[in-house]
């Protein structure tokens, strides 16, 4: 018969969903209860709205399974400042120093890979192609987070299916941003820090902090994947972003109508003189597949080829047109999850396995330098 002892190390060995830290060394285990089959098991939590405590909840559960245990009842401790404090020393919080320091994904200390999702204009689907990539690499396994920097129509949010606020982790000045998850997926967005009728209206320098923040105050965690929904165009958060992750590999999304292919050029011309890496382009609302099996190229034909051969970079995939994406959006269930049978699931499944593929380039430039043209 399992005791309090053996218990309470199985709980401090499982890995906290937000973190990604064993609880022990989080300092988060308060003790354990065993009666019967049920546990009562006491954390340590340095935020009232633990980040997945239904997950965590779901981990315990099966960490004190083999203990004879099929119930656990969860039961939250506040944390003191110093207690806090460890937690942020763990995650590797890394105070600011004059106001200014860089990302992990700047510095080298994260070995996610960073795709940003670019587009020369809005309406092509470059979000919904997102939320949906994100999801199918979650599915594959991978560890995959979404940074929503299209800040003027941020929508990231609602596609991806987040029902709660990011959670705030510290003490007085210093601090961390949990993140929530939605089908494997974490997500920051403009979306969560203004009402969603409400327009943005900042200037550069505002946009500038504000994915600043987005990138070095957010604990991503060891992400394999970071995407970024990126803005359409090339204006002022393109160029920051360009500055916050110059190792960034670039997706273009357009649709097969040429004129929308000319457009998507200036983001992939872009990326070229800032010196990113420009993986691919990826065509969307390519066709609408009819009941009988026929195809109806309502947007027209050959954008996306002659998009890729313009750039030089490969076509990951073609996207059709399909009501089951367009429905996911809207309630937050992306068709890679109700669907994945779906002929744009399918499709975009296998233009994830192309991006998984491609070999990342590891050049780490400290300054943004743009070639003239």
């Amino acid at each position: 018969m399992a005791d309090n002892t053996e218990a309470a190390d199985a709980v401090g060995a499982v890995t906290d969903p937000a973190f990604d830290v064993p609880l022990e060394r989080l300092g988060m285990p308060a003790g354990v209860d065993l009666d019967g089959s049920t546990a009562r098991v006491r954390i340590r939590t340095p935020a009232p709205d633990l980040p997945g405590r239904d997950e965590l909840e779901a981990r315990i559960l099966t960490a004190l399974a083999p203990l004879g245990v099929n119930e656990v009842e969860l039961h939250q401790v506040d944390m003191s400042d110093d207690e806090i404090r460890k937690v942020l020393d763990v995650i590797g919080h890394v105070p600011s120093v004059s106001g200014t320091r860089d990302s992990a994904f700047k510095t080298g200390r994260s070995h996610a890979r960073v795709v940003a999702v670019s587009s020369g204009k809005g309406g092509v689907g470059k979000s919904s192609i997102t939320a949906n990539l994100a999801v199918a690499l979650a599915r594959s396994g991978a560890a995959v987070g979404v940074l929503d920097a299209d800040v003027w129509g941020f929508s990231i949010p609602r596609m991806i299916g987040v029902d709660r606020p990011p959670s705030m982790v510290g003490v007085g000045d210093t601090g961390m941003i949990i993140p929530p998850v939605a089908h494997g997926v974490r997500v920051v967005s403009m979306g969560f820090f203004t009402d969603e009728d409400t327009p943005v209206m900042w200037r550069g320098p505002m946009l500038h902090k504000a994915m600043e923040q987005f990138l070095v105050d957010v604990h991503w965690g060891e992400l394999d994947f970071l995407l970024v929904d990126m803005p359409p165009g090339t204006g002022d958060v393109s160029i920051s972003m360009s500055q916050f992750l110059p190792t960034a590999e670039v997706v273009v999304v357009t649709t097969p109508q040429p004129a929308a292919g000319r457009v998507a050029q200036r983001a992939g011309k872009m990326a070229e003189n800032v010196d990113q890496h420009l993986i691919g382009v990826i065509e969307n609302m390519s066709w609408f597949e009819t009941p009988e099996g026929g195809r109806l190229t309502i947007f027209g034909e050959g954008g996306g080829t002659e998009l890729a051969e313009d750039l030089g970079v490969p076509l990951l995939g073609q996207v059709p047109l399909d009501e089951g994406l367009r429905v996911g959006s809207d309630v937050g269930t992306p068709v890679a999850v109700s669907d994945p049978e779906a002929p744009a699931s399918r499709a975009l499944t296998d233009i994830a396995e192309r991006i998984k593929g491609i070999v990342p380039r590891r050049i780490r430039r400290p300054e943004l330098k743009i070639r003239q043209v």
